[in-house]
């Protein structure tokens, strides 16, 4: 069974839906802490031929709560948001395609952090016909108190996992040795320089999954998913 484990994001690049689509079950941390130098919250747009940010505000609190424990502020202006995605992709090909499913995500009512990003995810999984099971990190038992690698390794084989796929950037973090002892296969996925028209202009890479969306048909966007990308050992 191919397992992969991901903090959640909101609105990543292509790579992260590529990794969920790879494995036969996703497990997504919930019980970690927030991160404000992360991309939890926040992701790149195309604004007039330029990477921009748009984020979720966060409610001030505690450095220690978990991801779980966050809440999105109460300034939070999800038509601003809106207009904002607007005014970067109103004429792109597919707008008037992705902005149903933009709106459902951004005016979705949960101000909990974490089932906001959830929603998202699923949503787009729908959306792309990624069939993989979504599991919360909380919710599955282990034994014991771990860390890094090692609570990797023991979320993997909890569930019955026999290879672990990781994204590319993790070949420093994560040793075949380790996996090896637990009778599990490591790989890491590394997503192809994929290059579409943006209109026409110089290429943008790495932006959010809606400028993917916002420049290419859902049938290309699905192969995409499914073939552009490296499994490496």
């Amino acid at each position: 069974m191919k397992i992969a484990i991901m903090q959640p994001y909101f609105l990543p690049y292509i790579g992260y839906w590529q990794l969920i689509n790879a494995v036969d079950k996703f497990i997504i941390y919930d019980d970690i802490k927030y991160t404000k130098k992360g991309w939890i919250n926040r992701n790149r747009f195309l604004s007039n031929g330029c990477d921009s940010v748009f984020l979720l505000p966060i409610k001030n609190d505690s450095n220690l709560k978990t991801i779980a424990e966050r809440e999105i502020a109460t300034e939070f202006n999800p038509s601003k948001l809106i207009n904002k995605l607007k005014g970067g992709y109103a004429k792109s090909p597919y707008f008037n395609e992705c902005l149903p499913l933009l709106e459902s995500i951004i005016y979705h009512n949960e101000r909990n952090l974490f089932k906001y990003i959830l929603n998202s995810v699923i949503s787009i999984c729908s959306y792309l016909q990624i069939s993989t099971e979504i599991l919360i990190s909380s919710n599955i038992d282990i034994q014991g108190t771990y860390s890094g690698q090692e609570r990797v390794i023991q979320l993997c084989k909890s569930i019955g996992g026999t290879t672990y796929i990781n994204p590319i950037g993790g070949t420093d973090i994560y040793s075949n040795k380790e996996f090896n002892i637990h009778q599990i296969e490591l790989f890491f996925l590394k997503t192809k320089h994929v290059i579409y028209s943006q209109f026409d202009k110089e290429f943008v890479p790495n932006l959010s999954v809606i400028d993917l969306l916002m420049f290419n048909s859902l049938v290309e966007v699905r192969e995409i998913v499914k073939k552009e990308f490296l499994l490496c050992s």
